[in-house]
């Protein structure tokens, strides 16, 4: 008769685990306070730090300071600044990553300034890794038990909690939702914390404290070369094993935490496992290929769309600064909006970036952006490297060795090596490294990327991203709407063709002027504008009778955009509101002033647009039905 299971065998699997990896381990109640422990490590059951393991270690750390200081450091760091768990939860986070700024009077009585370390992230010999089972909190009248706290050097890093695997009622979303609890009731504890694993035996998932469930996600390797497609049996020790590694842990803490602010919120967001392991070998490959000996070429890193790959090149430039000692870094993309939009990305991941990315406008203001010996991280487009003449030589920009350049989408045609921009990058930064990021594999007739930019780094194809979640599988279901032009109906040029190609690359919108105009006329006919409306009703509501979600429709130009909003709104009026926070519908686009008075509701600003973003992400929102061009088809 085989055993069975319970929620203390899983607690004591992930103890050996953690065991293994070299955790000293300890019982909650031994180091509780006094008369309850037998060898008390705390004063009080609200105390969520063990200080006396802090201070020994500042102490060790921080062998020049003195005493005093170090002292009133421990202070600063248990004081609570705010009454909001993330704004208290990003402060330390600073402090843990980029040390403590203090000041103190030194032995000639002058005010001396200097740093307190808490951690050596190079040396995990010199750190302290302890695992607490059964860890009472005590505060604001709750009295709450969490499995297992991960404190590194006195400092709850982690919160391990866990469910019985034999309970068909408690998953890892019981514990998700236990975590939700504790954040409100026993706030304390997540002011240090840096990440939440959630586990019941058998699957096991990681986050942050403002991760909601869709971010919890699976860790599905130890080492990043083999990765386990089926990791049920073994989801927990896989994760624990590669996460909780000690040096694998101190980096992600270092370098694979981020937080963004968006709008007024802000979301610390921790990197998938594809993110960790492709990131460091990125870092790694650009040493090797920015090195007196290295070729200039670090390689390719094609992951696929949804997998977070804006984020991926945060967390890699943001180790690459650190790495390189103050590298230059070039972020080159080849169309204005996805430059927007990844420009904002960086800019709300400034803390990690350790400085503020800037926009070179003109070629000249790229010129002198580039004048400064060290540091800086730069965006433009790829369309600032064209030189007035095909044939003329691109002016020299820099000859320093250490700037680094990202292209964005580098399988792209304009990366062309013979006559085209790459070889103009080249004239001009003769001597920096060339990485490239795509979200689209590379074609196999594709010789012009790998000469620029190297080989393959890292692949996360989209069969990898839809068995982990991080992207959706699309099924193709054909509904043709037949095209029915009455001679008169002859198409024309458009005169907005410019705008509305926004997103093209820049040699082939000569080729599709003509072609598209054909075609657009074709497409957007009155009569099949109007039988698409009534199909998209049918379809969307019969699919809201069975399971609830969103919809995206993709038009090819703006005007269509416009008129199928329209002929939707005739059927179903209540859809329709004018306010952004409010309607079922909406038509999302960029514009002017000169464009026609029935357009101008549907233009908004990119502030609006991203408003409309987060109504659209949210599952609970009223808003089901976005109409776009291509250009938000990078909402993810």
């Amino acid at each position: 008769m085989s055993k069975i299971i319970t929620e203390s065998d899983v607690e004591q699997a992930a103890l050996d685990i953690l065991e293994e990896l070299g955790y000293k381990t300890l019982y909650g109640p031994d180091i509780a306070p006094p008369p309850e422990g037998t060898k008390p490590e705390r004063k009080s059951y609200s105390d969520v730090v063990l200080v006396e393991r802090l201070s020994k270690a500042i102490d060790k750390l921080n062998p020049d300071i003195p005493s005093e200081a170090k002292e009133e450091a421990v202070k600063k760091l248990l004081r609570t600044e705010s009454p909001k768990l993330i704004v208290n939860n990003q402060s330390f986070h600073k402090m843990l990553v980029n040390g403590m700024d203090i000041e103190y009077r030194n032995k000639e009585g002058r005010i001396e300034g200097g740093k307190v370390w808490l951690f050596d992230f190079d040396k995990p010999e010199r750190i302290e890794f302890l695992a607490v089972n059964q860890f009472t909190v005590m505060e604001n009248n709750y009295n709450r038990r969490p499995d297992i706290v991960i404190f590194v050097n006195g400092l709850p890093l982690a919160v391990i909690e866990l469910k019985n695997p034999a309970d068909e009622n408690a998953t890892v979303w019981t514990a998700f939702n236990q975590f939700e609890t504790y954040k409100n009731e026993i706030p304390s504890l997540f002011s240090f914390n840096e990440m939440l694993v959630v586990s019941d035996g058998m699957e096991a998932r990681a986050g942050t404290i403002t991760s909601g469930k869709e971010w919890f996600m699976l860790w599905r390797t130890v080492d990043g070369k083999e990765i386990k497609s089926d990791i049920r049996s073994k989801s927990m020790e896989v994760l624990l094993k590669g996460m909780f590694q000690k040096d694998h842990f101190l980096d992600i803490v270092r370098h694979f935490l981020v937080f963004e602010k968006e709008n007024t919120a802000t979301q610390k967001k921790l990197a998938g496992y594809h993110q960790y392991y492709a990131v460091n070998k990125a870092v790694e490959a650009t040493i090797k290929a920015s090195s007196t000996k290295g070729d200039k070429r670090c390689g390719v890193v094609w992951h696929s769309q949804g997998a977070g790959k804006s984020l991926t090149m945060v967390f890699y430039t943001g180790k690459l600064v650190l790495a390189l000692d103050n590298p230059t870094i070039v972020l080159l993309t080849d169309r204005n909006d996805l430059d927007d939009q990844l420009f904002e990305t960086f800019g709300r991941c400034q803390e990690i970036l350790r400085q503020k990315p800037v926009h070179a406008e003109t070629r000249a203001e790229l010129r002198d952006l580039l004048k400064v010996a060290s540091g800086g991280i730069v965006f433009t487009t790829i369309q600032k490297f064209l030189p007035d003449e095909k044939t003329d030589p691109y002016p020299l920009l820099s000859e320093r060795r250490n700037i680094v350049v990202i292209a964005d989408e580098a399988h792209r045609s304009q990366y062309d090596f013979i006559d085209g921009f790459a070889r103009h990058m080249r004239d001009a930064l003769p001597n920096a490294s060339f990485i490239g990021f795509t979200g689209t594999p590379l074609e196999k007739t594709d010789r012009n990327t790998p000469a620029v930019f190297g080989n393959y780094i890292d692949i996360y194809d989209i069969e990898r991203a839809v068995h982990d979640g991080a992207t959706v599988r699309i099924f193709y279901e054909s509904r043709l709407a037949k095209l029915d032009l009455k001679p008169e109906e002859r198409p024309k040029i458009d005169p907005e063709f410019e705008e509305v190609t926004e997103g093209e690359e820049v040699e082939k919108k000569e080729k599709l002027k003509s072609k598209w105009a054909r075609l657009e006329a074709l497409v957007g006919s009155e009569k099949r504008i109007r039988n698409i409306a009534k199909d998209i009703i049918n379809h969307f509501e019969e699919r809201l009778k069975v399971m609830d979600g969103k919809a995206m429709i993709v038009c090819m130009s703006r005007r269509i955009c416009v008129d199928l909003h329209s002929e939707i709104i005739k059927l179903r009026h209540e859809w329709y509101h004018k306010d952004d926070d409010k309607g079922f519908i909406k038509v999302i686009m960029t514009g002017s002033a000169s464009d026609p008075v029935s357009w101008q509701e549907h233009i908004r600003n990119r502030q609006r647009r991203r408003d409309i973003g987060d109504r659209m992400k949210d599952p609970n929102d009223s808003l089901k039905i976005v109409i776009v061009r291509d250009m938000w088809l990078g909402l993810r």
